[in-house]
């Protein structure tokens, strides 16, 4: 029988995971481990209208404090977790507390990728964003006139520059790859985001480098390999994010890239699952890892019918958005392995798809400003899945 579940980590996957847990099991222990001081909240809004001012802390919550209670699940919000004693089954946190467990999820999240330190030895005002205390500090860079670097032309520096645009702020954004988007998007879906963005001031370098960044005379001087200087107030850093895994890999469960996990979101200890921004899935020799507010979703569910040992609900077609300016980018499917792709008028003016096709068969497309045809697509995609199973 199953008492005691512990979850650590306290972002989406761990949320849904719980709130699955509960519904499923009215009887079992819960506990959620959070190393933020706040309630579980939402990311996808600190790059858009938390930072603009939009949208409270408080807001950002995703259940209130009063639900944990209700649902009696018991929230540590504010404690590191140090160690996993597997032999023991016990959570070993900072304060030396040890949380014993029969079944252990991980939803530790990710963390922004660095600049290398060569590059910017002891340099202030250098800027990732990924929780509430980055965006707050962001939010008070925020001044009209400033000037400002984004390294990074993916999704989190593009929505930083909209919303830094918004705000009044001379822009640059530097993408070392040959375009924006290149990890994630099609040419043209660059195309598309790289002309809005210079329709609103922003300047876009593209095939070009950071060699370094110093602090001079009050502001940080930028040595680029296209030769040029630029001087800028502060920089905001989105080259990617890296797993914490870190846990796992000290406990010896097996990594890669992220915590691996099969299809029922099990580690390589039957007893630990592993949910969201963390975790690590090979499928079809492709091992991926996928960042979104839908898989996070999706596998904290998964990994609570899977642990209580139940039937596990079809997967879904992943989906994604970008909110640019009063542009709204939603992507269902994985565009992966894509051979060619088809530009398509939208349902309203101004509106454009992108449908990503690998041989004959559809696998992806980016809506802009196009909801009709993304819901269309999606749906598409979800009868596709299904029949495949």
């Amino acid at each position: 029988m199953i008492k005691n579940i512990v979850i650590v980590g306290a972002g989406q996957a761990a949320v849904s995971c719980a709130a699955r847990l509960r519904a499923l099991s009215p009887d079992c222990s819960i506990t959620l481990i959070g190393d933020e001081p706040y309630l579980p909240y939402q990311r996808p809004p600190l790059s858009k209208a938390f930072l603009t001012g939009d949208l409270s802390t408080e807001r950002l919550a995703l259940r209130p404090r009063t639900w944990y209670e209700a649902q009696s699940i018991a929230l540590k919000s504010g404690m590191q977790v140090n160690s996993i004693d597997r032999h023991k089954r016990v959570v070993i946190l900072e304060s030396g507390e040890q949380l014993p467990y029969d079944k252990l999820v991980l939803t530790t999240g990710s963390r922004p990728r660095a600049l290398p330190e060569s590059l910017a030895p002891n340099v202030n005002r250098i800027y990732t964003l990924r929780g509430i205390d980055d965006a707050q500090r962001l939010k008070d860079e925020l001044r009209p006139g400033t000037k400002v670097l984004v390294v990074g032309g993916g999704y989190v520096g593009l929505e930083f520059a909209a919303s830094a645009a918004k705000a009044g702020l001379e822009i640059v954004i530097v993408e070392a790859a040959e375009r924006i988007l290149g990890r994630v998007s099609s040419a043209q879906t660059a195309d598309y985001f790289r002309e809005l963005h210079r329709s609103h001031g922003v300047e876009i370098l593209e095939g070009v480098a950071v060699l370094s960044i110093c602090d001079n005379a009050g502001t940080t001087q930028v040595s680029l390999s296209n030769g040029k200087q630029i001087d800028v107030d502060f920089t905001v850093v989105g080259i990617g994010a890296i797993a914490n895994d870190q846990l796992a890999v000290e406990c010896g469960l097996e990594t890669q890239q992220g915590i691996l996990i099969n299809g029922a979101c099990q580690t390589s200890d039957p007893l630990i699952f592993a949910a969201g921004d963390c975790a690590t899935m090979i499928r079809e020799a492709v091992t991926r890892r996928i960042e979104s507010v839908q898989n996070a979703i999706e596998q904290g569910e998964t990994a609570a019918y899977s642990l209580l040992g139940l039937d596990i609900p079809p997967a879904s077609t992943p989906w994604f958005w970008s909110d640019q300016y009063d542009t709204k980018l939603q992507i269902a499917g994985i565009n992966g392995g894509y051979d060619r792709t088809v530009v398509k008028a939208g349902t309203r003016p101004g509106a454009q798809s992108v449908w990503y096709y690998a041989g004959e068969k559809l696998i992806a497309v980016d809506a802009i400003n196009d909801p009709v045809t993304y819901m269309t697509v999606r749906r598409m995609l979800d009868t596709q899945a299904m029949s495949i199973v």
